[in-house]
């Protein structure tokens, strides 16, 4: 193709593609706002690794006594830099919000002050990683290199923003480790402690789900939704419509447990199964055996 017609042809594509009063773009809104970063995002979640975890993630002076407090310091000024940063554009990003800058300032603190608590929950959940694997060699193996470990340490941290009603973000997090991982769980869903997750891969937990303490989940396990609700003009209601997972509970591969039941504690879910109906407490499902006439 020669120039002339390589300009032509820019040209008539230029204007196909900013015809936005095209009915074939009308499902596609013209974005106007500050958006957020999935670069700085992702550097918000790298420096909180290190907050929580010293020395897996950067210099081993993080972990000495002598310095920790110093590094502990810097960063938590650089994830407040950051945080408020993003806070502000994701406020902007669905909504009309004006002059957002103290309003983001105040979720930072707020975020902030929240991860103590988060880095206690992640704790317990190395440790029962740990306790349920015997293939790991040691807690630093399961922080450091597990990608249920790591599907978790971001669910925990999308989870905190979306309780304080960050848009964008927590989604923006989740995805990230759902990218790496193959695991897929949304910010939404409510997770005890001792949260154990046995390699991983296909996983998803739905927004609404509540998940008790001590459960642990197998690969390609669903805990999804039946069916959606639609309100009078057929938009999908987002009202509570995936599993409630009491304390201990353990469900093995490629079970998907849909709608809004009830798993009742102590209960043991086998492989392979699809489950609708609530379990009672202290029960074993298992897939029929099969039966020859």
């Amino acid at each position: 193709m020669d120039k002339d017609s390589l300009i032509e042809l820019i040209c008539r594509n230029v204007d196909r593609l900013t015809d936005f009063d095209s009915d074939n773009y009308r499902y596609i809104p013209l974005h106007q706002k500050p958006s957020p970063s999935v670069k700085a995002v992702a550097q918000i979640m790298e420096v909180l690794k290190k907050i929580l975890f010293p020395g897996f993630f950067g210099p081993l002076d993080e972990a000495l006594p002598a310095s920790a407090k110093v590094y502990a310091e810097g960063y938590l000024l650089k994830v407040f830099e950051l945080l408020l940063e993003q806070i502000d554009n994701s406020l902007c990003f669905e909504s009309e919000y004006d002059n957002t800058r103290e309003q983001a300032s105040a979720l930072a603190v707020e975020f902030i002050n929240k991860l103590a608590d988060i880095k206690a929950l992640l704790s317990t959940d190395a440790q029962a990683i740990f306790e349920g694997d015997p293939a790991a060699s040691s807690l630093s193996e399961v922080i450091f290199c597990y990608p249920g470990f790591k599907a978790i340490l971001h669910q925990r941290v999308a989870h905190e923003l979306y309780r304080m009603c960050v848009p964008i973000l927590p989604r923006m997090i989740t995805e990230m480790a759902h990218t790496e991982t193959g695991i897929d769980i949304h910010p939404g869903a409510e997770i005890g402690k001792f949260f154990s997750i046995d390699h991983g891969t296909g996983i998803v937990i739905g927004q609404t789900t509540i998940i008790g303490d001590h459960v642990r989940l197998y690969q390609g396990v669903t805990l999804g939704a039946k069916r959606l609700y639609l309100n009078e003009n057929g938009i999908p209601m987002n009202i509570p419509r995936h599993p409630i997972i009491k304390d201990n509970v353990t469900i093995y591969s490629n079970t998907s447990v849909l709608g809004r039941i009830t798993i009742g504690e102590n209960s043991v879910i086998g492989g392979n199964i699809w489950i609708t109906n609530s379990v009672e407490p202290n029960s074993h499902i298992r897939q029929p055996k099969a039966v020859n006439e």
